[in-house]
C-alpha cells in the first residue's frame, strides 16, 4: 500500500488492553503491512503500558520500524510517564491548572509533547505551553467549530495531524488534513521517515 500521509503519530494497539473500542485485529504486525503513512508511531495509552510490559511493548514497535509514543491521561500520570524513555508524548489536556503543568512536566523530558485532540477535552489554548505541539484529530476535529478554536492560535503553535485509530478501519487522516487546510496549517514532521530499521520487513 502507498502512503497517503507524511505523518500518523497517534494510532492505538492491543497495547491498550482496558480500552474497549480497540479491536483484536489492531496489532503492530498489520499496522505495519497497512503502510498507511510515512512516519508511523504508535501511541498506547499509558497507564496500560508500566511495568515489565514497557520493554515488550517498546521492543516491538522499534523492531517494526515505528516510533514509540504514549498518551497521557492526566497530570498525574505524566509525572510516571515522565520518568520512561518514550520517544514522544500525547497529552490529555483539560482546562485545569493542574494539566498544564502536567503539559510541563512531559516538556521537560526534552521529548515532542502533542496535546491531544484538544477542543475535544476543552483545552484553553491561551494557557497550553506553547512549546508543545497541538493535535489536528481526525475523529473529533469535526465535532465543534474548529475554525473559531485553532485560529488565534495558528500563529503561536505547531500543529500535527493523528488518525487516532483503535481498529484498522480508522488509520485515516481526510477528515483532520481537510480542516488544516481550511484553517491553512502545514504539519510539522517530527521525526526522519524511519530512524529505527525494521526487524520484519
Amino acid at each position: 500500500m502507498e502512503n497517503q500521509y507524511k505523518q500518523d503519530l497517534h494510532i492505538h494497539t492491543v497495547y491498550s488492553t482496558g480500552d474497549s473500542s480497540v479491536e483484536p485485529q489492531q496489532t503492530i504486525p498489520f499496522i505495519a503491512e497497512l503502510d498507511h503513512a510515512e512516519v508511523r508511531g504508535i501511541s498506547d495509552h499509558f497507564e496500560y503500558l508500566t511495568g515489565q510490559v514497557f520493554e515488550e511493548y517498546r521492543k516491538e514497535v522499534h523492531d517494526f520500524g515505528f516510533w514509540c509514543g504514549c498518551e497521557v491521561n492526566d497530570s498525574i500520570d505524566a509525572r510516571e510517564a515522565a520518568a520512561y524513555p518514550f520517544d514522544y508524548y500525547i497529552y490529555h489536556c483539560r482546562d485545569r491548572v493542574s494539566e498544564y503543568k502536567g503539559a510541563e512536566t512531559l516538556l521537560e523530558t526534552g521529548k515532542p509533547v502533542i496535546v491531544s485532540h484538544p477542543m475535544a477535552m476543552g483545552a484553553d489554548l491561551n494557557k497550553v505551553p506553547t512549546d508543545c505541539l497541538l493535535e489536528i484529530n481526525n475523529r473529533y476535529v469535526w465535532k465543534n467549530d474548529y475554525m473559531s478554536y485553532f485560529s488565534p492560535h495558528l500563529h503561536r503553535f505547531r500543529f500535527t495531524i493523528g488518525s487516532d485509530a483503535h481498529k484498522p478501519n480508522w488509520l485515516s487522516q481526510n477528515v483532520a488534513r481537510h480542516a488544516a487546510a481550511k484553517l491553512g496549517i502545514e504539519e510539522t514532521v517530527l521525526f526522519p521517515l524511519r530512524f529505527y530499521q525494521p526487524v520484519h520487513s
